[in-house]
């Protein structure tokens, strides 16, 4: 069976434009163009559209994506039992959410109690999970499973004071980088009390700390793409200050 866009737009709920703009980036070619001007796509491509949108579901970024399909060592079917442990956990941890809101429903109604401590632990949940989801692979093999496997279960066990204080500290720590970044200068005072509030936020996360690991971590943000993204989201060219700053702060540079 072959498809026109249109028709595998219909086929698959992905728009005509979005599919011709992944033809245009590389990441899903047409079989071929017919006669008359058109985009064919066939079996091939219709299965790997589908890998492309179990990589979305999963947050996965388009150049992410590319640079996974496009790799010598890319087996469908490893991808597709890959893909489905994935989705399982995402929806534990959707799940688990879930549990939280519904409880969190029936203590506000009167049917139940609720301790406070239970109002995070679907969050808490969800959080180490889509950390590990997104960067298990990368840091177990940077710091080994003992060290990450504690790390996760110092999250879990975190209190609500302390849950609400690293988020709080998270989005301190962006605004910090503005300032930040606005001089220039990572060995500025900004960028120093930058770099202690990124240690300060670590340590809700380590179940210990090491110079070596910090600097290891900041080396990451800019190696890594995902971690660059998160950060160049924010702030253009952030991750790379960020790392800058915190190896200054570590007397490394």
């Amino acid at each position: 069976m072959e498809y026109t866009v249109s028709q595998l737009a219909q086929l698959s709920g992905v728009s005509g434009r979005t599919l011709r703009y992944y033809d245009q980036i590389g990441l899903l070619k047409p079989a071929r163009i017919n006669a008359s001007g058109y985009r064919i796509y066939g079996r091939k491509e219709v299965d790997l559209l589908q890998q492309i949108l179990f990589y979305r579901e999963l947050d996965v970024s388009l150049e992410g994506i590319r640079e996974i399909i496009s790799q010598p060592s890319f087996v469908q079917m490893t991808a597709l039992k890959n893909h489905y442990k994935q989705l399982q956990k995402k929806r534990a941890n959707l799940d688990a959410v879930i549990a939280t809101l519904e409880k969190t429903i029936a203590d506000k109604e009167g049917r139940v109690i609720m301790e406070d401590k239970e109002k995070f632990e679907g969050f808490k949940k969800h959080m180490v999970e889509e950390n590990e989801r997104n960067y298990g692979e990368e840091v177990r093999r940077k710091y080994g499973d003992d060290l990450v496997d504690a790390s996760y279960q110092k999250m879990k066990g975190m209190s609500k004071e302390d849950y609400q204080s690293m988020n709080e500290l998270s989005e301190e720590i962006f605004s910090l980088l503005e300032k930040a970044y606005a001089t220039g200068d990572p060995a500025s005072d900004e960028a120093d009390e930058l770099a202690g509030k990124h240690k300060k936020w670590l340590m809700y996360n380590w179940s210990s700390y090491s110079k070596e690991a910090h600097a290891g971590l900041a080396e990451m943000y800019v190696s890594d793409e995902r971690f660059r993204s998160f950060y160049e989201s924010r702030v253009k060219g952030g991750a790379e200050f960020l790392r800058d700053s915190i190896l200054v702060y570590l007397g490394y540079k």
